[in-house]
């Protein structure tokens, strides 16, 4: 990376965190700590339990998102690596930030071990923020076509002006399938060159990439309806507006900005409570199992190329011979 491409992103990173703590401040300055760990403490054992089931699911479908990307390189590394790679990577890589940078490294360290060529790893990395780009497109498509008063609400546009919107979001998801169908030539769009993959994986990628944003939202939902009579509808479109908001201020793993995202759209539906919960359960508690982990497998990563080094030098019990050297006469 170029002096000038690290500066920029180390700026980014600063931005974001500037950015997460002043939200932050600005959606907890008016409650005490008293006042969040009643609100904490008032929901349900259910209502978390379930929570964290929709968490587990999330996370499921997002193994999904690697294996499609494995699979269009023509890899046929097995499942269980796929998963470890990818939970890890987006363990750590959705709470420090940047995740498609801080995610694509880590997923470079697995990939490249068990064989996988950069290239390999950078279209996987890419067909993965594909999918996350889908998903968040149709579940969008359809909680503006379902939901439209909501989200005209916020973007200051009438319900079918939105309605409009979201069969566009969806077109353009049946667009994608489509060409995958048809277009075997890659697709250049301003000098970059994409190619499809087939049309079953893009169907893949549409279904696990909607099923993973749908499974958060009924996360949220299961958090908020501990006060309050939350439909899911209405959690959907708040978490997907919060993920709009998230990709234009690059905050790391959405600090501060999901929150008053979700306040703004939800209002007293979203309790203190539920939102540091929904941090809890689909943030922290990922990071601190995904932690110990990656270091886990980088020591095991290690062992193994030890062994390699040595089962590669000369065989054992052979002596090293030193050739003569010839001395000039005089």
């Amino acid at each position: 990376m170029s002096g000038r491409k690290k500066r920029l992103t180390w700026g980014m990173m600063l931005f974001g965190f500037a950015l997460a703590g002043y939200l932050l401040y600005v959606g907890l300055s008016k409650f005490t700590w008293d006042d969040i760990v009643r609100s904490v403490r008032a929901i349900p054992g259910r209502n978390m339990a379930l929570a964290l089931f929709y968490c587990a699911l999330s996370y499921l479908c997002l193994t999904g998102f690697d294996w499609t990307g494995v699979r269009s390189v023509k890899s046929d590394l097995a499942y269980p690596r796929i998963a470890l790679a990818s939970f890890v990577s987006l363990g750590l890589g959705q709470t420090i930030g940047l995740a498609g940078l801080s995610s694509g490294a880590i997923r470079y360290r697995y990939y490249a071990h068990w064989g996988l060529s950069t290239e390999d790893v950078a279209k996987i990395v890419l067909l993965s923020g594909v999918t996350v780009g889908l998903g968040l497109m149709v579940l969008g498509g359809l909680v503006m076509v379902l939901n439209p008063s909501d989200t005209a609400g916020i973007l200051r546009l009438g319900p079918n002006v939105v309605r409009m919107l979201g069969v566009l979001c969806l077109a353009l998801a049946v667009a994608y399938v489509a060409l995958a169908a048809f277009l075997r030539t890659p697709l250049r769009i301003r000098g970059w060159s994409f190619q499809l993959p087939r049309a079953r994986l893009a169907v893949a990628q549409i279904v696990l990439g909607t099923l993973n944003f749908a499974f958060v939202s009924a996360c949220l939902m299961e958090l908020m309806q501990a006060t309050e009579n939350v439909s899911f509808l209405k959690a959907a479109t708040a978490f997907v507006l919060g993920n709009i908001a998230i990709l234009i201020t690059h905050a790391p793993g959405g600090l501060g900005v999901l929150e008053v995202t979700v306040r703004h759209v939800m209002g007293e539906q979203a309790s203190i409570g539920a939102l540091v919960a929904f941090r809890v359960i689909y943030f922290f508690i990922p990071l601190f199992i995904a932690l110990p982990v990656a270091l886990i497998s980088e020591a095991a990563f290690r062992i193994a190329r030890r062994r390699q080094d040595r089962s590669s030098g000369p065989p054992e019990g052979t002596a090293r011979v030193t050739p003569a050297v010839e001395l000039p006469s005089v």
